[in-house]
């Protein structure tokens, strides 16, 4: 059974750092495509989560959308059977709950989901 779990989070102040992690149970995350979503405040459906980072499974293909671009950084880390994302420079529209997801084969596992509160 796959199982992701999200650690990491919180409270930050303007301009902080923080770094989430996503570690996999049950299956080789490494394999997958694994990105972060956020999911702004006041929002619910799942249709409202912003992309902010992707890496691929096959060549660890990384993208961000110019929102976040130059400020986020996914990682993997195969040891722990993990996705990290660093966030820096963060400022009060980040805050949000951030959710990690796997993807391959055409199935989606989602972790969690950790908040993130940018405020100071």
């Amino acid at each position: 059974q796959v199982q992701l779990v999200q650690s990491g989070g919180g409270l930050v102040e303007p301009g902080g750092s923080v770094r989430l992690s996503c570690a996999a149970s049950g299956t080789t995350l490494s394999l997958y495509d694994v990105e972060w979503y956020r999911q702004p405040p006041g929002t619910q459906h799942v249709d409202q989560r912003e992309l902010v980072a992707r890496i691929t499974g096959l060549y660890d293909e990384i993208y961000y959308p110019d929102s976040v671009k130059g400020r986020l950084a996914i990682s993997r880390d195969k040891i722990k059977n993990a996705c990290d994302l660093q966030m820096n420079s963060l400022k009060p529209e980040d805050t949000a709950v951030y959710y990690c997801k796997a993807t391959r084969i055409s199935r989606d596992f989602w972790g969690q989901g950790t908040q993130v509160t940018v405020s100071g």
